[in-house]
Parts: structure tokens; C-alpha cells; sequence
């Protein structure tokens, strides 16, 4: 297997990308024989991707802001043409002030090779100073699509890039590890993890998660600024960006050092969720399986803690582990923390499924969280306790000794292959 660093070494594979969303349009029944496909990059105000700025016909050229003066003062030099081919495996280096004419010209050299010139783009990601005027037709309905298919199998850059981001994460997740045994607020073990992030070349994937005691029932608790004396347990989920891409990971830990009782049962728990998961994954597995697999070792577990009674068919049916495993179990990584072509379907009415990100078969090449866990958040617990039919399963009494537990979630990042999986998180876990 070829090192990270030697595949790191080289260009950014740009025009194995763009050839992947061509060749996915012309299976779809697309001619592209006298095509362009412009993208433009995201807009500041919006963090949906990050896709290049980069027109192509039968080459791939990219876009980037001319030198100005001013900016230059105040900014320093933006990326240069000569740097960008330098950094991208790409054709040619423009500046964005000859887009028009770059469209132009290319319209023309298509209409000499014969046949209709088509424009593709993504409806919303258009400047309003560019135009396709020169161009036979436009379609704006397929190239979002065909984009986002295609960032779910990874090539060996992206994958290795990844991994880097893992790398550089869990050097954070151990210099949390080492402040918590001092810290007295849980800011202080943010500060500390972007520190380190950001001292080994990353920015934040998303914003830190750092949930102290029964914050830890919230998902994304964002707050990070209370105190964490007389509490139990600390949930981290946070993770570093290496080169637009994400790495994304979490871990649960006793703030004393120890787990208490309760705690080691639900850590335990959500240990053996996500080890009976790995063993199910290798390409063309169906996720949707996966999920239910991590639902019913969930039902197992909590039978055993005595939370939950009764037949353990029964409790899947009636879906009551979802108050305890509300989300999904994980979801595509790439550029975005939550990666395109999951086809999530969120207003599907099984609550168990409603939430799952990824619906389908996993293919090979494709990177996917895993991240089983267990919450004891009232809000979601109370109305099955409050319902009748459904509170028969509960033992109250025995609920009560885990609601300090707060939340256990632990999650890494797995690249499917044909047979099996590849871990690329290595966080140590407690």
C-alpha cells in the first residue's frame, strides 16, 4: 500500500474528479461530446462545499482571482497561476477576469466541432457578471446530482487526506485527555483541542463538541462553557480539516478518571454497538441493516442493564430504543463532514430510519462514520415513559440511577473496501 506521504507528495487529483462526473453523465444518456461544465466556487456566506472553480471542455482549467493592488496590501498575494498548476493536476490557470471570454472562445471551438454547444452549471451558483450566451443551451438539472454521486467513492489522495486529518485529530483528542485532569470548564479543553489543531496545520471540521455530565444527552451541544466539577463523564466530539477534508471523531471519558457503574455499563454498551457494526461492513453492505444491527445489540444491552423489559422483538418493533439511539448511525465524510450521496430521506415516517444520513448500499472506496450511541435525555424519554402502551418497557426505577450518565457516543471514520473496512481514526479510546 502506497504511503500517505508519498501520495500526499503529489498533485491534487482535479482532473480524475471532473473525468468521474463526465463519464457518470454520459452513462446517464448525456451527450458531452460538445459540452462545458463551469462550477463555481461556494459563495463566502454559505458553507454547503467547497468545489473548485473550474470550467473544463476536454481539459480542466481553474479559475482564480487576478492580482489587485489593494487586496494585495492588505492580504498578501492571492494563489497565482503558475502555483495553482504546481498544486492541482489541471490543464490551465486563468484568472477570473477572462471567464467570459474563456466561455466564449470554448462555445465557439464546440460549435466548430459540430453539433449543439451546451453549458452545464448548478442553478444558484452562477455570478450574475457570467454568461452562456454564447452557448446553444444550458442545463442546469444534472450536474449537482452526477457531482455529488461521485464525491461518495474516494481516490487514494482524498482517502490519504483524510487519514491526515485523523492523524492530526487525535493528537487533540490526547491533548484533551492530558488538560481534563486539570480543567475546571469545559472552554478550556476547546481552546485546547483547536490549539493543537491548528498547531499541526488543521482548521475545525465543525464546530467542537464538548459536553460535560447531562450535557453530553444533547447531540450537538455547542455551548462548551460550563463548569465541569461534580460531573460524571465527558463526550468530545470535534475533529480537524486537513485540505477540505474532514476528519470526524468522538470519544467519551470519566472526568474522575474512572467510570462509575452506570457509566462502564452504557460505555461497554456502545463499545460492543459499534465493534458488532465493523463486523458487518465491506462493500455492498446495506447500511440501513447496519443501523437496525446497532438498534438491536442497543435493545440487548439495555435488557441486561435492566433498563429496558420485555421481549426484545417487541421493544425493535416498537421502536423505543430510538429514545435512547435517536440518530442515524453515521454518514459520508469527504470535503464536508456530512458528505453528499447519502440520499438520506428525512421525512420518513419510521423513526428509526428518519435520521440515518446514509440509505443504501455502501460501496467500496466510499469513507463513513461510525457512531453508535446512547442518550439519556429527557426530552425524548418522557414521552415513551408518559405513553402507555410504550412505557411497559422501561423500568423506571432502574432508569433513574442513569440519567448523570448523561450521553456515551464513540465514532471513527472507516473506508469500505471489497472485503472489509479500513479504519482511519486512530483517537485513543478509554
Amino acid at each position: 500500500m502506497q504511503e500517505k506521504k508519498d501520495i500526499l507528495s503529489g498533485k491534487y487529483p482535479a482532473k480524475n474528479h471532473a473525468n468521474k462526473v463526465v463519464e457518470f453523465l454520459k452513462a446517464a444518456g448525456h451527450d458531452m461530446s460538445n459540452a462545458i461544465i463551469y462550477l463555481e466556487g461556494q459563495k463566502t456566506q454559505m458553507k454547503e462545499d467547497n468545489d473548485e472553480t473550474a470550467p473544463f471542455s476536454k481539459k480542466l482549467t481553474i479559475f482564480i482571482p487576478p492580482v489587485d493592488p489593494d487586496s494585495v496590501i492588505w492580504s498578501g498575494l492571492p494563489l497565482l497561476p503558475e502555483e495553482a498548476l504546481e498544486k492541482y493536476d489541471i490543464d490551465e490557470a486563468l484568472t477570473t477576469d477572462d471567464i467570459n471570454g474563456y466561455l466564449s472562445r470554448s462555445a465557439e471551438s464546440l460549435k466548430t466541432a459540430g453539433g449543439q454547444s451546451t453549458a452545464h452549471a448548478i442553478p444558484g451558483q452562477v455570478a450574475n457578471s457570467v454568461t452562456f450566451l454564447p452557448f446553444d443551451k444550458t442545463e442546469f438539472s444534472v450536474v449537482k446530482d452526477a457531482i455529488e454521486r461521485c464525491r461518495v467513492v474516494k481516490d487514494p489522495y482524498e482517502v490519504a487526506l483524510i487519514r491526515k486529518a485523523n492523524e492530526v485529530s487525535a493528537l487533540a483528542h490526547e491533548a484533551i485527555l492530558e488538560r481534563a485532569k486539570s480543567a475546571s470548564n469545559e472552554r478550556e479543553l476547546e481552546a485546547t483541542f483547536v490549539a493543537k489543531c491548528i498547531a499541526n496545520g488543521c482548521q475545525q471540521a465543525y464546530h467542537p463538541i464538548i459536553a460535560s455530565g447531562t450535557n453530553a444527552a444533547t447531540l450537538h451541544y455547542v455551548k462548551n462553557d460550563e463548569l465541569l466539577a461534580n460531573r460524571l463523564n465527558l463526550l468530545i466530539d470535534a475533529a480537524g480539516e486537513y485540505s477540505c477534508y474532514c476528519a470526524d471523531v468522538t470519544r467519551t471519558l470519566p472526568i474522575s478518571g474512572s467510570f462509575s457503574k452506570e457509566s462502564k455499563l452504557i460505555y461497554d454498551l456502545v463499545d460492543e454497538m459499534q465493534r458488532s457494526c465493523f463486523a458487518m461492513l465491506k462493500e455492498g453492505v446495506l447500511w440501513d441493516s447496519v443501523h437496525e444491527n446497532a438498534h438491536k445489540v442497543a435493545i440487548r444491552g439495555l435488557k441486561a442493564a435492566g433498563i429496558l423489559v420485555g421481549d426484545e422483538q417487541e421493544i425493535f418493533d416498537k421502536r423505543v430504543s430510538v429514545a435512547f439511539f435517536p440518530h442515524g448511525l453515521g454518514h459520508y465524510l469527504g470535503q464536508d463532514t456530512h458528505d453528499t450521496g447519502g440520499n438520506p430521506n428525512y421525512e420518513d415516517k419510521d423513526a428509526m430510519f428518519r435520521y440515518l444520513r446514509v440509505r443504501g448500499t455502501l460501496p467500496a472506496g466510499c469513507v463513513i462514520t461510525v457512531e453508535p450511541g446512547i442518550y439519556f435525555c429527557r426530552f425524548i424519554i418522557d414521552p415513551v415513559l408518559n405513553d402507555p402502551e410504550l412505557s411497559k418497557y422501561i423500568d423506571r426505577t432502574v432508569l433513574d440511577r442513569f440519567w448523570e450518565v448523561g450521553g456515551v457516543r464513540i465514532e471513527d471514520d472507516v473506508v469500505i473496501e471489497q472485503s472489509g473496512y479500513q479504519n482511519l481514526t486512530t483517537a485513543k479510546k478509554v
